[in-house]
Parts: structure tokens; sequence; C-alpha cells
């Protein structure tokens, strides 16, 4: 089922007040690397000094953007209808830039945090290479918690749960680790599955089946 390239838009009418954008922002351009929700609360289990923090936090508008209603771990999609699919195209050098600004336009249209999964089919987002950093019992926690943007790579990233949003960084990494991503991004997408990379790699592995 090859698939047309699209333009990095987010077509999807996301639910909830939309998130005010960055100070003097005028267009989505690559930002810092997110880090976990804000001001969280000291991981359980882990005593002593103040942790020292990620690298480059996700603007408060994370906190904004979010819709009334309880928080809680995400869940599988409602239905069984198959997930709307975008292709950006993107350089593997490029790859895990343009999934940033997919997650920013998401945010701004008004997903809340919780609703993302990214997934990474080469090197780990540097906020998942942080936070493993603590121990794997405290990464998974934050994903457990469900209430801001979730990393893993293509190894881990079939522990993840169901998300209404997930987005696929074709970032490098051999191909087995593109068709792994594909595939677990493909089975947790809720309603929006955006994959940002090579159009010919992308659509050779999601016409065979994915």
């Amino acid at each position: 089922m090859p698939l047309i390239p699209e333009e990095p838009q987010i077509h999807e009418k996301a639910q909830g007040p939309r998130a005010t954008p960055a100070s003097g922002r005028t267009a989505p351009t690559p930002r810092p690397v997110p880090g976990p929700r804000p001001a969280a609360p000291p991981r359980p289990g882990r005593p002593g000094p103040v942790r020292p923090a990620p690298p480059a936090q996700r603007a408060s508008r994370d906190t904004a953007a979010a819709t009334p209603g309880p928080a809680g771990p995400a869940t599988p999609a409602a239905t069984s209808a198959a997930p709307q699919i975008q292709l950006i195209p993107a350089t593997p050098d490029g790859a895990l830039d343009a999934a940033e600004e997919a997650v920013d336009l998401l945010l701004d249209s008004g997903r809340t945090p919780g609703d993302v999964l990214v997934i990474t089919a080469g090197d780990a987002h540097p906020w998942a290479a942080h936070e493993l950093s603590f121990g794997d019992a405290a990464y998974w926690a934050q994903h457990d918690a469900g209430d801001d943007v979730f990393y893993a790579d293509a190894a881990v990233a079939d522990r993840a749960g169901s998300r209404a949003v997930v987005v696929v960084a074709l970032n490098g990494g051999p191909e087995a680790a593109a068709v792994t991503a594909l595939t677990v991004a493909h089975s947790r997408a809720g309603a929006l599955l955006i994959v940002c990379g090579d159009p010919q790699r992308i659509n050779s592995v999601l016409g065979a089946g994915v």
C-alpha cells in the first residue's frame, strides 16, 4: 500500500484547547530535546539529593495543552479501526527533528502530552537515554503515569502501551530495527501513526503488510 509523501502537517482534529505557542515563535522549527513532565515528583525508591534536570525540558505549554479530565495510563484504542497513517519525508539525520516538529504540532493543536508515544529506530532519543540512566524502573514508571510524551527505541518499544498517536523516527539503525519500530508503532497507534523517514524505505516496510 504505497503512500504519497505529505507535507509535515498534522491533519487530525485534536480535542481540547489549543496550546499557546512559545513566545516569539512564528513557525515550527527544530526544538531542543523535551524533558519529562514539568515539576515531576521524586522517583520512588531514589532517596538522596535532587536528581539533575534532564536535557532541555519541553516548554510549560505541555501542561496548558492538557484537556479537562482525569489523567491516567495510556489505554488501548476504543475501536479496532486501523490508524490514519501520515508520512513525513526525512533523511536519517533529520528524522528525529521531523518527529519533534510533529510532536510540537500535535501539542499546538490540542493533543495532551500523554496521548503521544515516540519510537526511534536508530539511536535512542536523548530524553530516553537520560531517564534510563536512573534505572529501568524509573523510566517505565513515567510511561505508566501516562501524563507526558514518552520516548522509546525499537528494542524496548514492544513494552509500551497503546496511545492515541504514535510518531516513528527512522533515524538510522538496521533494517530490522525499522521493521520492528513500524510494526510496533502500527499496533500501538489508536488514531494516528506518523512516520518520519525515507519514503521508499517506509513504503517497502508498510507494503510488506505492517
